[in-house]
């Protein structure tokens, strides 16, 4: 038995155990009671003052990668915003949330865009003065919490248990980190490219990303604006203009636009800007290919949890 043992540590270890990058689990351990109804007040517009306005809405989990494909999104009365919709997908691998990072886990992220006058414009108290008088979810919140009294601490509990299942394992990438798939020649020297470059520096890890704070404009200073969902909005620190928690590169040649404010709408444009930007470098055509090639091996496979029952 110890031989086995020690002989699978070692297949780990040569797929990928020396690797900046390690795959999504194929699983996770989660609340399935809980996450199932976290998925019905995800796509129910009941959260919303305008009572169409759900967070699905911004975060398309069947279509667009737990994103909205819009520059900025979309809320209360078609307000817009100032942001570009982070993707919903593996967030649960994120050390912070938000594009700022202000929130430190999925539960506190919840009380954001439920209070924001410009997404769902609700407060607490009507969140659950409306799902009390709702018998359907006064039953549902009954058997998952035990109790007779919604109150919003168990919303946020539900949804952050549904999103904590997003996860999207098996891409190409993780098949390939654990021996079980080859790279193209392409997809590999892109690999390579994104290593040798510094790409790595930043998007490592698990989520490739979404595991610290950066700032975009480290050797050429890129532009800022005030209203910038930046570190600086938290901090005031002039140090902490244009400094993001870094996205994660997970499924990203689905969750365009790109960038904090959603300006670059493709791939190869914003693999050129951040090479530029915060490398230095002016990659070429052929680079360029090569590192998207490479890119698009890290698209998953749909939750669990969306799959039909």
């Amino acid at each position: 038995m110890l031989i086995i043992i020690i002989i699978l540590i070692t297949l780990i270890n040569t797929a990928y155990g020396y690797e900046p990058v390690q795959p999504i689990p194929k699983s996770i351990e989660y609340d399935r009671e809980k996450a199932e109804l976290g998925k019905l007040l995800f796509f129910d517009p009941i959260l919303a003052k305008d009572n169409r306005t759900s967070c699905a809405y911004c975060h398309d989990v069947y279509n667009k990668c737990g994103t909205d494909h819009r520059p900025v999104s979309k809320g209360f009365h078609d307000k817009k915003g100032n942001v570009n919709a982070l993707t919903v997908f593996n967030t649960i691998f994120n050390f912070r949330l938000f594009w700022n990072g202000r929130a430190k886990d999925l539960v506190e992220q919840i009380y954001g865009p439920i209070q924001n006058p410009v997404e769902m414009n609700m407060s607490i108290k009507e969140v659950e003065e409306r799902l009390n008088n709702s018998p359907f979810y006064r039953k549902k919140f009954r058997k998952v919490f035990g109790t007779d009294r919604i109150k919003f601490e168990h919303v946020a509990q539900a949804i952050a248990e549904f999103e904590k299942a997003l996860i999207t394992p098996d891409s190409k990438f993780d098949k390939f980190l654990r021996g079980e798939v080859e790279l193209s020649k392409e997809e590999i020297e892109g690999y390579k490219l994104f290593k040798k470059l510094g790409c790595i520096s930043c998007h490592n890890g698990v989520n490739l990303g979404g595991n610290s704070f950066q700032k975009i404009g480290v050797v050429h200073s890129y532009p800022w604006h005030e209203n910038s969902p930046d570190r600086y909005q938290i901090t005031k620190n002039e140090f902490d203009k244009n400094v993001f928690r870094v996205p994660s590169l997970r499924n990203i040649d689905c969750t365009y636009p790109y960038f904090h404010d959603g300006r670059v709408k493709t791939l190869e444009d914003a693999v050129q800007i951040m090479a530029f930007y915060n490398l230095g470098f002016k990659l070429s055509k052929d680079e360029i290919q090569k590192i998207v090639a490479f890119l698009k091996t890290l698209r998953g496979k749909l939750p669990e949890i969306l799959k039909e029952n």
